[in-house]
């Protein structure tokens, strides 16, 4: 992460503001990190850049660029304005290093560093997925450990988090990740954008016993996902029946739900299973994030889920599962407070794993 070195800043109550712009999100927002560890959102914006994708059916890297630069500076204002805040107030600052589009990360990284050096304040470069595998400790406070089933639109996987920095993963997607199959099948049936909920709505008016698609890897043991078989499956069920009645999408939609719905909560299980396996006497904590969170047919097979492993299941607001500036400054409040910033120079990354070992703090040094 290119830690320059170790602040001492205890456990001193901490203003952040943090920054987002991995994606086709452009976001900022004011966090307080009291002295007790408790989290306070003075502000969160969030602009979607929905408009500008639309017509292209995704997002388009260079567009989300330049609508970060364009907005961006005016996003950073509001939440100040908002949070009651002024720069010269605030702490710290945070922002997105990776993973993400790598035009759209530079855009808020180096906002951040130019406020971070000319204000004389620390630079937190964040991890986008940390941003994610922390929020629960903001929004519940929820303690370590606890695994983490992230599910967004470029994400699928498993991990335990057993403190900041120090995350293992027990599995991930081997092709598509759960975010981007929903897209894709919402644009192979003319569903529009974002694809998720769209499919979703189309799911309720339509039959889940129709068509039975295909459950990869349910088999196996691992705890990966494989959702491009079940995305081609659908397409030759789609090419089959074509044209399409209205029916045939709605029947499709609700196969398909039906289907992811069944090998997340299987993959579930089977991830709390393994938690009781190796930390015996500790009780087990699943938490979700990401967008897919916000499916409710998903949602309900997860707390069925925990309720049969005897787990407490921690769903934050949609509005915080979703990409935002609030997580990356708390997650970068976190880190923060167990003294770690980063250099100026620190580069941007398209690829940044969770578990790698540069996200790991030397507590020693603290």
């Amino acid at each position: 992460m290119g830690v320059d070195q170790f602040v001492v800043t205890g456990q001193a109550q901490a203003i952040l503001l943090g920054i987002e712009t991995s994606c086709d999100e452009t976001a900022a927002a004011l966090v307080v990190r009291e002295q007790s560890g408790r989290g306070i959102i003075r502000s969160n914006v969030v602009r979607s850049q929905f408009e500008e994708h639309a017509p292209f059916g995704g997002v388009v890297p260079e567009l989300a660029a330049r609508a970060h630069v364009e907005w961006l500076d005016h996003i950073v204002a509001q939440a100040l304005a908002e949070a009651g805040i002024s720069l010269e107030e605030v702490d710290a600052i945070a922002a997105t290093a990776g993973p993400g589009l790598i035009g759209g990360v530079l855009v808020g990284l180096t906002t951040a560093k130019a406020l971070a050096a000319s204000l004389g304040k620390p630079l937190l470069a964040v991890n986008h997925l940390e941003g994610h595998a922390l929020t629960a400790r903001l929004t519940d406070g929820i303690e370590f450990p606890y695994l983490m089933l992230l599910v967004s639109g470029g994400h699928s996987q498993f991990v335990l988090v057993r403190g900041v920095g120090e995350y293992e993963r027990w599995g991930g997607t081997i092709d598509d990740a759960l975010g981007e199959a929903f897209d894709k099948v919402a644009k192979l049936l003319s569903l529009g954008t974002p694809g998720g909920p769209a499919v979703e709505r189309m799911a309720l008016a339509g039959d889940p016993r129709r068509f039975r698609f295909p459950r990869p890897l349910l088999r196996e043991e691992r705890l990966d996902f494989s959702f491009s078989g079940l995305k081609t499956a659908v397409r030759l069920q789609a090419e089959a029946l074509a044209p399409l009645s209205e029916a045939d999408v709605a029947d499709i939609a609700a196969g398909f739900q039906a289907a992811v719905t069944d090998i997340v909560a299987v993959r579930s299980g089977q991830a709390l299973d393994r938690f009781a396996s190796e930390l015996p006497g500790v009780v087990p904590q699943l938490v979700i994030a990401g967008g897919v969170a916000a499916n409710r047919a998903i949602a309900a097979a997860l707390a069925e889920v925990a309720k049969i492993a005897g787990a407490r299941l921690v769903v934050p607001p949609i509005g915080l599962c979703t990409d935002n500036g609030a997580m990356i400054a708390w997650a970068g409040a976190e880190r923060f407070a167990l003294g770690a910033v980063d250099r100026l120079d620190v580069e941007a990354r398209p690829r940044w794993p969770l578990d790698a070992p540069d996200m790991r703090i030397a507590r020693d040094a603290a």
